[in-house]
Parts: structure tokens; sequence; C-alpha cells
């Protein structure tokens, strides 16, 4: 039984601008996700049958699904909202589809195809098994294939790749086809509403003591569009306006070295 499961929910093959980049990205987080210095841990790739993924290192299964592509996925053709609605609950449908092919599961976490983790999450986990689980409150932002991280706090409200929570508190159906499409939405689908939701039920996620995860940006395959670091953080009339702040965000800069190619590339 592994103490932590992480869930990798890959988009249907036609919901991706380039399949090959989408591929090499996701090899970069497998690599990093097998990185764990504790060894106590799964992850499943949960991707439509047929899709071409890179290899798998040792530890890593990969569930198959038949679920249709999204129709309702480009954000220049869709509303906003009416987007992510569609995202969550296809993104939903996988995650449950990823946490039913591994039921004995202690905690979970789910990742996006695209982010990098902590070598040290399992191993933190591990010292607090009782724990309802936790938020990635610090994190780094990291452009597309950069050689700086950029780190920043609140990192769970922009990121997907922040929660770590015990398995009975998701309340899983019995199968997917008693899961409510509102639960799929809320509970699996989405990264901002689930946290409140734990907290009033008095089963509160605690902030992860230490930059959990990075969160690519800058990517020609993110959905979200996130414009890179030097575009959010540095090239833009807030950041000159504002000194200060500028000054604030140069100083949170780290250049990927040894010790981060270590913790987060799988690698050093």
């Amino acid at each position: 039984m592994p103490l932590v499961t992480f869930i990798i929910p890959v988009r249907h093959p036609q919901n991706a601008r380039d399949w090959g980049a989408l591929t090499a990205r996701l090899e970069q987080t497998l690599a990093s996700v097998a990185g764990q210095s504790h060894p106590d841990w799964a992850c499943v790739v949960v991707a439509n049958t047929g899709a071409s993924l890179p290899p798998l290192p040792d530890g890593i299964s990969v569930a198959r699904v038949d679920l249709p592509p999204n129709d309702i996925y480009d954000l220049a053709q869709h509303p906003r909202e009416v987007v992510y609605d569609a995202v969550r609950l296809d993104k939903g449908r996988r995650v449950l589809a990823g946490m039913q092919a591994a039921p004995d599961s202690r905690f979970f976490m789910v990742v996006d195809d695209d982010d990098l983790l902590s070598n040290a999450i399992v191993a933190h986990v591990a010292r607090h098994p009782e724990a309802h689980g936790w938020f990635v409150e610090q994190g780094y932002l990291w452009d597309d294939d950069g050689r700086w991280f950029l780190r920043i706090r609140q990192f769970d409200e922009l990121c997907g790749t922040s929660l770590i929570i015990r398995r009975d508190l998701y309340d899983l159906p019995a199968s997917a086809e008693t899961a409510g499409i509102d639960w799929i939405k809320t509970m699996l689908g989405s990264h901002i509403r689930i946290k409140p939701i734990l907290a009033t039920r008095g089963t509160p996620l605690a902030p992860l003591p230490f930059p959990g995860a990075a969160y690519r940006v800058g990517s020609s395959g993110s959905h979200s569009q996130a414009p890179g670091i030097w575009r959010m953080k540095f090239r833009n009339r807030a950041a000159l306006r504002n000194p200060r702040h500028l000054i604030g965000n140069l100083l949170r800069l780290r250049w990927v070295g040894r010790g981060l190619r270590r913790e987060f590339f799988g690698r050093s």
C-alpha cells in the first residue's frame, strides 16, 4: 500500500497543440516524481487508449481511459468560465480514474503533466501519516526549460500541483458511474474549491513547510496561457512603477544549479 500516489491526468490528444512537445514535458515531470527521496510512493498517469507516452520510470503505471476530447477547450472560442467548467469535468474524470487505479493509497497528490515536484514531499508525509494533508503555500515559477526559478507565496492559488490530501477525505464514490458531475468538478477537477470545503468540514489542510513544486510558465502548450517569469513579474507596468516590488522579485530568483536540479529534476 503506497503512502502517497501521484495522479497525473493527461488531456486527450485532440486537445494538445503539439503531442510531441507535451510528452517531452511529461517526461521531465515523470523524472521529477521518480526522484522522491523516500521510497513509499506510486504514480498513475491517466491517458487515453492509444495515446503515446514517454518511457516510464520504475514505480509509475498507466491507467488507460476512453474519455472523449473536450470540445469546449479553446479559450479563444468560448467564454473563459465555460471553458474552465468543461476542463474541471474532463480533468476530474481523469483524476478519478487514477484514484480508482490506486485503491490502497493513503494520500493522493494531483500533478499537472508539465510541472515539477520537490523530492522531499513523500518524506514529509511519512513523518506525519495521520495528517489531513497539505497545500503548497510556497513554490516556484519556472520558465519553460529556463535556468531560473522564482520563489512565490500563495502558490496553491495559482497552480494545480499544490494539494496533498488523505484519501478518505475525498469520500470517493464506489464507481465512476455513481460519481456526481458537480462532485467531480468540485473535488477533483478544481484545486481552488476543495481546500475551503475541507476547512469547513473541520479537516483543514496545513501549509507545506517548504517550496513543494515548480509551475512551468511560458509554455506554448499551456492551457492557462500563463506568460513567462520575466513578462509576468518584471517586464510589466506594475513592476516598473514599483521599484521595491521589482527588487523583491529579483531577490526571490534562484539559479537552477545542482541543488535545485537534484531536488526538482530527479538528477544532479
